[in-house]
């Protein structure tokens, strides 16, 4: 599968390491010897809404349990990438982390099943999916030694090039980034007729400024975060796949928490999660609305395009079921997705363009009918 989260949170990462940052929401207490300290790693760097949910868990946390637990944090990265973070949460350097599904793929295959490409429509799809795995992701992840505290996502991928993409074709034309070291996902491309480029995300700048890539796979706030979309200025209204993710803390951290305080603490956690969902969604939409006023060009995806990267996905999907996501799992969610639709026909419908992206005549009230569309123009504020 295409690991496009890793761009996302790399691009966190990068920003982190530029602060340096290394917060504890209470040095004092750290130290402490008669309280509980959990350590807590995210490449997400202070200031951002997944970094603010950790901060007022531990707020929470810290009230709840009159002052006896709190948070040391490690943000932007500091302790490594996800993988290095979870492999410390295992030696007990770390007892906590907010990761993406690529980290939470380290730990349990399970974790994939959310990050189908080309399968889901909309968040409320995505949720409804969600809410029905629960249980089973959330002991995925305890028959490996950790407890689920809150879900969360973090946007949806799209494709930016250099040059116009109004078509499948235009993005196969250009040389598109996969990510080093993923030979599955360099597989796939290629057998769909793609041009790849396997390199690491800290040389996406760089390799658009050469021309060694053209194009690459990433959710908005990656691309204007590390100013990639400067040097890619036209982008594929797609929603390719959410960026899903959660946080985790180790059973053994759990387990020393007081019994008679965990609901409260779990209930705290999934609260604050929610809380901050609708403002982390919100993201996506300012990050294109400021790219647009910086010259991204949009292009719809048009019936026929639609079309085309479905037959892409049916070529994608033999190879993630049984290989990626266990054949069951995938069966149950694309079985989920088909139950949620059939339920809410309206919200089945074809989304809105992406915000920023202007409306065509076609679809303006009134409009005369016309002759069948060329392939999509791209849309300018």
């Amino acid at each position: 599968m295409v690991r496009t989260p890793r761009l996302f949170m790399a691009s966190l990462a990068a920003i982190g390491m530029a602060w340096s940052v290394i917060v504890s929401v209470d040095a004092r207490t750290a130290r402490a010897d008669d309280g509980i300290v959990i350590k807590v790693g995210t490449l997400a760097p202070e200031g951002t809404p997944w970094y603010e949910v950790i901060q007022e868990v531990g707020a929470k946390w810290k009230k709840a349990s009159g002052g006896r637990i709190s948070f040391t944090i490690f943000g932007g990265g500091v302790q490594g990438d996800e993988a290095d973070m979870i492999r410390k949460m295992r030696y007990d350097q770390l007892q906590m982390g907010a990761f993406t599904s690529v980290g939470l793929e380290t730990i349990t295959p399970e974790m994939s099943a959310l990050w189908i490409p080309l399968l889901f429509q909309n968040y409320e799809e995505l949720d409804y999916v969600r809410s029905k795995l629960d249980a089973r992701l959330e002991k995925a992840l305890g028959d490996k030694g950790f407890v689920v505290l809150n879900w969360g996502d973090a946007g949806w991928v799209k494709y930016f090039a250099k040059k116009p993409i109004p078509t499948l074709k235009a993005l196969q034309d250009q040389t598109l980034f996969t990510w080093s070291g993923d030979s599955k996902s360099e597989e796939m491309y290629k057998d769909a007729g793609f041009k790849v480029q396997p390199l690491a995300p800290t040389e996406i700048l760089t390799s658009l400024q050469t021309g060694m890539i053209e194009a690459f796979p990433a959710p908005a706030t990656a691309a204007l975060a590390n100013q990639w979309f400067g040097l890619a200025k036209h982008m594929l209204d797609i929603k390719f796949a959410p960026v899903v993710g959660g946080t985790i803390i180790t059973k053994k951290a759990w387990d020393g928490i007081d019994r008679g305080l965990q609901p409260t603490l779990l209930k705290l956690a999934l609260e604050t999660g929610a809380k901050f969902t609708p403002q982390i969604r919100k993201l996506e939409t300012d990050a294109i609305d400021a790219m647009v006023k910086r010259g991204l060009k949009i292009y719809p995806l048009t019936p026929q395009a639609d079309q085309e990267w479905r037959q892409l996905a049916d070529r994608f999907y033999p190879k993630i079921r049984g290989s990626i996501v266990p054949a069951d799992l995938f069966d149950e969610v694309r079985r989920l997705v088909a139950e949620y639709r059939a339920q809410n026909p309206a919200a089945a419908k074809k989304d809105a363009p992406t915000p920023g992206a202007a409306k065509t005549d076609a679809a303006k009230p009134g409009a005369a009918k016309k002759a069948p569309p060329k392939p999509a123009a791209p849309v300018k504020k």
